[in-house]
């Protein structure tokens, strides 16, 4: 059997090793790596089949196959090819990649090209998804075919959770088959780079590492409200007692962002220092022994802590929840999980707690997708007070889908609400109108006509 993985993200290579190594996926074929590069300009950045401190998680694989090299200049989010195209291009990658009639075929990201596409042009292989860190929690964001959901046979994901499974693909039955922290804790250790940058800072000062998001990007807040969050993490760090702040900020965070932080810093009497280099958050953590991690919503967060046990906070994360347009915005539930992880006397410590919550999200998320989580979300819903409700659940979004705690509706709400294609205006129009319409017709009996 061959076995080909179809993955874009150092995240998503590391989950596929720890699996590889821990035994989930049998060696009795060839490994075929198909990376590709999903960043917006592609020629901007480096896939994971070139950056050198993935090549030891590349040696797992028997061969790499760039699907970038084969699609260029198509970028391969645009990857759409017709139906009729479709078995002509699996007769032309069968050979070009040397494939055999029986094939595993695991995938990141599915609802999307070029995932989509491989899933539709191998109708008759075995399907598994590749979890994506946090956002494998959430349920899938689109409708796939019957012909390939029916087809995934399980989801493999690194536990960065422990005791709290994932949603996707719970619909079909999918078997979760979830990778031991230490396992993945080991896969990433070998993707530590010499990097004198941090080793200057690993002096055995105590340290808290504070880790930016630039949330301003994605239009969740104004650049002064992010820059207002980012002085929090530092004052939730500062609790920790450190000697110093590290700050790793998003690539693409302004400079007032560093400085703002800086006197944060100065206002606790602690060192600052920038470290923006290629290590992930999770081996700079490590690498610094750090006393405590602070974010947004970062997946660094409880992979942090389900790999290290240390103290991870977050600041901003009910003002997120918030203004996530539309509710069904693929960032909930990691929002949801990390505020859950991190907010001062939270009830979801408890991984059955969280799991309900994630449950309960994920249905009003994606009602028809996760329609079987119903009654999980009015089992939570039923037990919450007003101020718990509304962290997690807009209040039209509970009229909506009619879940305990919405509240009353008003005449004009009432009226205009759909009703299954309709308002409830139009269809008492549409009910005046038929009654009349059968009106006029009795009459016309009664006189003869």
């Amino acid at each position: 059997m061959t076995q080909l993985f179809a993955l874009h993200s150092a995240y998503g290579l590391a989950t596929a090793a720890a699996a590889i190594d821990e035994g989930v996926f049998d060696a009795g074929g060839p490994r075929i790596l198909v990376p590709f590069n999903s960043a917006r300009v592609p020629e901007t950045t480096h896939g994971i089949d070139e950056l050198p401190n993935l090549v030891t998680l590349r040696a797992r694989f028997d061969r790499v196959e760039s699907l970038d090299a084969l699609l260029t200049p198509l970028h391969p989010s645009s990857w759409d090819p017709s139906d009729g195209d479709l078995v002509v291009l699996r007769r032309l990658l069968t050979r070009a990649w040397e494939l055999d009639d029986d094939l595993e075929l695991c995938v990141q990201s599915p609802q999307v090209a070029p995932a989509r596409t491989l899933l539709s042009l191998f109708p008759d292989a075995r399907l598994t998804i590749i979890g994506d860190g946090l956002m494998t929690y959430s349920p899938i964001r689109v409708a796939l075919l019957r012909t390939v959901v029916e087809r995934i046979g399980r989801v493999v994901y690194a536990d960065v959770v422990p005791g709290v499974e994932p949603l996707v693909f719970t619909e079909t039955g999918a078997a979760r088959v979830p990778v031991p922290p230490s396992r993945f804790g080991a896969v990433l250790a070998e993707t530590a780079a010499s990097d004198p940058d941090l080793d200057a800072l690993a002096d055995g000062t105590p340290t808290a590492l504070v880790l930016g998001q630039y949330l301003a990007a994605l239009g969740l807040v104004a650049p002064a409200e992010e820059i207002a969050m980012q002085q929090a993490m530092v004052d939730h760090a500062a609790q920790w007692a450190p000697g110093r702040i590290v700050f790793k900020p998003h690539p693409a965070a302004p400079p007032q962002v560093v400085e703002a932080l800086r006197e944060q810093a100065r206002s606790h009497d602690m060192e600052f220092a920038v470290y923006d280099g290629p290590e992930s958050a999770e081996l700079v953590a490590d690498r610094l022994e750090a006393v405590g991690v602070v974010a947004g919503f970062s997946t660094a967060l409880p992979t942090v802590q389900a790999l290290s046990g240390r103290p991870i906070a977050a600041a901003g994360t009910a003002t997120v929840l918030r203004r996530l347009t539309p509710y069904e915005n693929s960032n909930r539930v990691p929002a949801t999980i990390v505020d859950a992880l991190t907010r001062p006397g939270s009830p979801y410590r408890d991984p059955e707690r969280l799991q309900l919550l994630i449950d309960a999200v994920g249905y009003a998320m994606q009602p028809v997708i996760a329609a079987h989580l119903r009654p999980r979300a009015e089992e939570l819903l039923g037990s919450l007070n007003a101020a718990e409700r509304a962290r997690y659940f807009s209040p039209e979004r509970l009229i909506e889908l009619r879940l305990p705690g919405a509240p009353q509706e008003g005449i004009v709400r009432r009226a205009l609400r759909s009703t299954g294609g309709v308002g409830r205006a139009e269809e008492l129009r549409l009910t005046i109108a038929g009654a009349r319409t059968r009106a006029a017709r009795a009459w016309k009996v009664v006189r003869g006509r």
